[in-house]
């Protein structure tokens, strides 16, 4: 399968995603292709002379695109304001543990406002439960010391709001190989909850070439391995929407750099905190960790 077949499978299948994501452990073996053409999540139509539309799950850890009521000139989601492309295209994302419910209004240009309830779907997580072992093993001193540094700027990073269309694309996996863990799986060591896993891993050999999923702004490009993350790259793919890679061996891009979709940005490793070399690719939406399953799609089957 060329690149071209993997990006038309790319898009949002939300039927055939959900059904994978139904139970609350799946093997990596069961995530694949789900026959026929996905969704683009760009696709939303044009602007709605009464009422919204949406392309993409509403659902905990998802991101769909809408479109708002024409002449809508504020958008808010739970009071927050969302920011509007000039067609009328917005984004929006829910945390993993998003409540059940939302809120949109539209507030129109004549003073009206029109409101769109939005019923969040829960999702069925990977629970390990450990119960001898500590949440926490004992802190070193040198993690105590760096590792604020390293949080300021991973912070700062994610501060930086770009002009992409990217968040609009349809997104390609960055590498193509098996899934090792799932967006949103957690251990309880001994009746405490441990913090979940806030991304995807996907376990290729050191070395692998790593894609940009879409267009997008370098925001940081670490230059030396951060404690836990590694070698980390963060880009922001526009209203609010961006991307980090962790653990890699090698950055090929520098901060301020603008990517494109399935560029080279930079490859497979094992440095920070890792067992093994793969990739893990986190997403966030504003404050909002989203699951990359549910923004590219099923991954493809490996040639």
């Amino acid at each position: 399968m060329n690149r071209a077949a993997r990006g038309r499978l790319g898009g949002l299948a939300l039927a055939g995603v959900l059904a994978v994501l139904g139970t609350a452990a799946i093997p990596p073996a069961a995530v694949g292709v789900v026959p026929g053409p996905a969704a683009p999540l760009a696709d939303a139509g044009a602007p709605q002379a009464a009422g919204f539309s949406f392309r993409g799950p509403m659902v905990q850890g998802g991101v769909a695109i809408g479109t708002a009521p024409r002449g809508t000139t504020l958008l808010t989601l739970d009071g927050a304001a969302v920011p509007l492309a000039r067609d009328g295209r917005f984004i929006i994302g829910f945390d993993r543990d998003a409540g059940p419910a939302a809120t949109l209004v539209a507030r129109l240009g004549t003073g009206a406002e029109i409101r769109r309830p939005l019923a969040v779907a829960p999702r069925a997580w990977d629970i390990s439960r450990l119960k001898t072992l500590p949440k926490y093993p004992v802190p070193r001193p040198e993690f105590e010391r760096v590792r604020p540094a390293e949080l300021a700027q991973i912070n700062a990073a994610r501060s930086m709001q770009s002009d992409s269309q990217g968040w609009g694309q349809v997104f390609l996996w960055p590498v193509v190989g098996r899934i090792s863990t799932l967006f949103g799986s957690q251990r309880i060591y001994a009746g405490e909850p441990g913090a979940y896993h806030s991304g995807i891993d996907i376990a290729r050999p050191t070395g692998t070439p790593v894609l940009a999923p879409a267009d997008g702004v370098v925001t940081l490009a670490t230059a030396k391995p951060f404690t836990l993350e590694g070698n980390l790259l963060m880009i922001d793919h526009g209203m609010g929407l961006n991307s980090a890679f962790m653990h890699l061996a090698r950055i090929d891009v520098k901060v301020g750099a603008q990517v494109r979709r399935g560029q080279p940005i930079g490859t497979v490793g094992m440095t920070g905190r890792a067992t093994g070399p793969h990739l893990h690719w986190g997403m966030k939406w504003r404050d909002a960790r989203i699951d990359p399953l549910l923004v590219a799609g099923p991954m493809p089957v490996a040639e």
